[in-house]
């Protein structure tokens, strides 16, 4: 499955607008990924989540379990665990910081594959990570639908992405004037009371 292919998937769900965001990381982009519209058809997350469950594998990676970031990715992780036949549990914030909860618990030493719906600073991705390391397992590969970093972002393990995109991200206090004319949205989750 290529980029385009995947970004074909999300125009088609028209879950790739343009206009002035906030983002998860606090960052401001003229492009937002809006994953759930997506996710909302098994059909096409199956396919996305078959592909990149095989990407994970191609690049030599044999994780045990699957581990990912509430809420986002709690979706692409469970059905890229199924293609990859191993059991999927996610990371949940407790006073701001990412745990296990609800009776998840990883074997010492076990490989895992951290699995995210989108990376854009890799924030989460190392958050979860650090997660991960904490319960004593050992995180191998991180892997998520889109890198919209344009595969800057370093999250502290090789990064397998289905979809690499390079789409600026600016600080409140350094928006371009064409973006910071446009009405703001704030669709992510992180700042809701």
């Amino acid at each position: 499955m290529t980029s385009d292919d995947v970004l074909d998937a999300f125009r088609a769900a028209g879950a790739l607008r343009e206009g002035h965001f906030v983002l998860s990381s606090g960052l401001h982009s003229g492009v937002f990924l809006q994953k759930n519209l997506v996710f909302m058809r098994a059909e096409v997350t199956e396919r996305l989540c078959r592909a990149l469950a095989e990407e994970i594998v191609a690049a030599g990676f044999e994780p045990e379990v699957v581990v990912s970031p509430a809420v986002g990715g709690i979706i692409p992780g469970y059905e890229t665990a199924r293609h990859l036949r191993v059991p999927s549990i996610y990371v949940e914030r407790e006073a701001g910081v990412f745990r296990l909860r609800r009776g998840f618990v990883l074997e010492p030493g076990a490989r895992v594959a951290m699995v995210e719906d989108i990376v854009t600073t890799g924030l989460s991705s190392r958050e979860c990570l650090a997660a991960i390391r904490e319960a004593g397992a050992k995180p191998v590969v991180a892997a998520c639908v889109v890198d919209r970093s344009g595969g800057r972002a370093e999250v502290g393990v090789p990064l397998v992405a289905l979809a690499t995109l390079d789409v600026p991200a600016y600080a409140a206090d350094a928006l371009p004037p064409g973006l910071a004319a446009l009405p703001i949205e704030d669709p992510g989750s992180r700042r809701i009371a």
